[in-house]
């Protein structure tokens, strides 16, 4: 049996996965680290002290590379192959979720990877490969593990003492995703299994608006979560308050998969229901194609504030978290505006342009629902859902 640690950059090995390459048990066998960014295996020889086996890696410490990236599954599949020789391996690797974007990759890529790996110990032998993630960098999510590996006093000292002579450089990087902090420097290693669709679904979730949010459907779980139940309907009932079905359409930018958009129609408005990611918005056209009531459309806020339908209202429900200008909203063709977003972001997103505008008034700021820990991706994590407020504006002068 070979212990492989996939990592994405050589420090990681330390960092997260010290445990497995110095215990006794697995460190005491064959172990190798392999390099994604570079393609590099480290083997490490049986029998080797761990401060041996620390000094191999050392030389590969590099300063912080922001173009660092997993090489994708098919090149980790032939680098775990190369690694494991033959042998059965188990294989350590991030986290699908670890709030690293880089790391995250190829935690998911490496699974994907082994998965197709065929059992090169022949029919009837031991599994060839076993895949764990370590919780790593996670500031968001609390996981559930399957294996905690509390680091002893001489073990936290050589992974300080590593850190300190051989990446120094990483202590003060500005980089974001590199720099070495305390909170990336556990002392209980933490680690767990996950089935393909708990993978998908962990790295899905810590995606933004691109296709890898897409992945999976409902990726932030609007059809299970009672958190986001309640603030759909909250957030429902709230528009009904200040604008009776029956009249010109509503205009939902960044409807998603249609959990508003459904509701609304269900109350007798008309919707043009707008999603700019293809994959979203042909379930969100699937999921509506026999509602008359509603109309699905490809454009982004810029897209709607340049040459947007004219709409009774224009619904902007936790969209607004992706850097986009709120100068924008001045040149939606509507007279009135439903916002909402979490407390924080409302705080530093919002309120300095609202408070500057000269187009807006606030017709109402209200609590649409409070803060809740929930589980997620199955129970094998969970986070706090932060609450949702929810402003009406109205166009000065309408």
């Amino acid at each position: 049996m070979i212990e492989i640690v996939v990592v994405l950059r050589v420090e990681d090995a330390v960092l997260d996965f010290l445990s497995v390459l110095t215990d006794p048990d697995p460190g005491g066998g064959p172990a190798a680290v392999v390099l994604a960014d570079h393609g590099d295996i480290l083997p490490l020889p049986a029998g080797l002290p761990p401060a041996e086996r620390l000094a191999l890696l050392a030389p590969y410490v590099r300063s912080a590379e922001d173009d660092a990236a997993s090489p994708g599954p098919a090149a980790l599949a032939e680098l775990v192959r190369r690694a494991a020789d033959g042998r059965p391996a188990r294989v350590w690797t991030h986290s699908p979720a670890d709030n690293r974007r880089s790391r995250g990759r190829v935690g998911r890529d490496t699974a994907v990877a082994c998965a197709g790996l065929p059992d090169a110990a022949g029919p009837g032998g031991p599994p060839v490969l076993t895949v764990r993630h370590a919780v790593g960098y996670s500031p968001y999510l609390q996981f559930v593990s399957d294996l905690d590996r509390p680091l002893g006093r001489d073990q936290v000292a050589a992974k300080l003492d590593f850190v300190n002579r051989h990446a120094a450089g990483l202590l003060d990087t500005p980089s974001p995703q590199f720099v070495v902090e305390t909170p990336r420097i556990p002392a209980t290693e933490r680690f767990f299994g996950a089935d393909p669709g708990e993978r998908e679904r962990l790295f899905a979730l810590l995606a933004s608006l691109d296709d890898e949010a897409a992945a999976v459907a409902d990726p932030w779980e609007f059809a299970t979560s009672p958190y986001e139940a309640r603030r759909l309907d909250a957030t429902a009932a709230w528009i009904r308050r200040h604008c009776p079905p029956g009249g010109p359409p509503l205009v939902e930018v960044g409807a998603c998969e249609g959990a508003l958009t459904s509701r609304l129609a269900a109350d007798g408005f008309s919707v043009y229901a707008t999603e700019p990611n293809p994959h979203f918005r042909a379930r969100l056209d699937t999921a509506l194609r026999d509602t008359d009531a509603v109309q699905v459309g490809a454009e982004d806020l810029a897209g709607l504030a340049k040459e947007g339908p004219e709409g009774a209202a224009y619904l902007l429900i936790e969209m607004l978290y992706y850097g986009q200008d709120p100068a924008l909203l001045d040149d939606l063709p509507t007279g009135l505006l439903f916002l909402a977003l979490e407390p924080e972001a409302l705080e530093t997103r919002l309120r300095p342009w609202l408070a500057a505008s000269t187009v807006w008034r606030t017709v109402e700021e209200t609590r649409l629902v409070p803060p809740r820990v929930e589980p997620v991706c199955g129970g094998r994590a969970y986070l706090s859902k932060r609450g949702s407020v929810g402003l009406v504006l109205r166009r000065t002068g309408a």
